[in-house]
């Protein structure tokens, strides 16, 4: 009989023990599954603002130190825009330096944009920028080479534009011209500051590799004509100086100039120096 109560007895402490073990199990899994049902969101996830401005900087390139470092970095897109697109070589790279200040304006900087094409039609990223009136609207690019193809499908677009197509492919001249004539510019000196790019850093040669044509190796003769920059907000001597690569020195020189201050709407002489080069 003792025999049997004692069984009993372990076989009552065996089951409790087992339904307490259940129980704690079950609490457990409960546990395990609310908190990763309520696991809250972190600030990584929540913060989609930030990686699309860490995106944005993808895009970003550090400014040139020189104009020559400049070309030599975009002329093989030049060059295969006029295979693609008929539009010389020499003119696109000759445009992009001076719209963009050799890849240093703000304009560029913030944008991408080498050519200071506006809005119009535009259905891309925008930027808000001051140039002949406050707060103008531009086309943003988020890698330079878009800005060089749209600078291709907007002259190719416009019939305003056909014309310099009927041009012999080498005509940097005629370009030149006529791309101030069709009213892409309203700079009366447009064409001359383009012609005066080409020549001063022997563009028409890029010309030259696309068509398979003799490359030219001569010097520009002096010229006699007069270039004109008017002075723009945000820009410095050094910055106007860096465009049409000549020295800070011979901006004041040629302005007659004792100090660095400059004022917006000012004229500049920026006649390229020919001595020695």
């Amino acid at each position: 009989m003792i025999k049997k109560i004692i069984a009993l007895l372990v076989l009552s402490i065996l089951l409790a023990g087992c339904g307490g073990s259940k129980r704690a199990s079950k609490r457990k899994v409960t546990v395990r599954s609310s908190r990763a049902t309520e696991r809250p969101v972190t600030k990584k996830e929540s913060a989609p603002a930030a990686v699309t401005e860490e995106t944005e900087r993808a895009y970003e390139y550090a400014p040139f130190n020189k104009v020559e470092d400049y070309i030599e970095h975009f002329a093989p897109i030049a060059k295969e825009e006029m295979r693609l697109y008929k539009i010389p070589a020499s003119i696109t790279m000759a445009q992009a330096v001076l719209e963009s200040g050799a890849g240093n304006g703000n304009l560029t900087k913030k944008a991408n944009n080498h050519f200071g094409i506006k809005c119009h039609n535009w259905t891309g990223a925008v930027v808000y920028h001051d140039d002949d009136e406050k707060g103008e609207c531009f086309r943003k690019y988020r890698d330079p080479k878009y800005s060089f193809r749209d600078h291709s499908l907007f002259l190719t677009g416009r019939s305003r534009y056909a014309d310099l197509f009927k041009l012999d492919p080498d005509d940097y001249k005629g370009w030149a011209r006529g791309l101030r004539k069709a009213g892409y510019a309203t700079d009366p000196k447009y064409p001359e500051k383009l012609i005066a790019i080409i020549e001063r850093y022997a563009m028409y040669n890029y010309d030259a590799e696309v068509l398979g044509t003799k490359i030219k190796e001569f010097k520009p003769e002096p010229s006699d004509k007069v270039v004109l920059h008017t002075v723009k907000k945000g820009e410095t001597l050094y910055s106007i100086s860096r465009m049409y690569n000549l020295t800070v020195d011979e901006l004041k020189k040629n302005n007659g100039l004792r100090d660095n201050t400059i004022s917006i709407g000012q004229q500049l002489n920026v006649t390229p120096q020919y001595n020695g080069f």
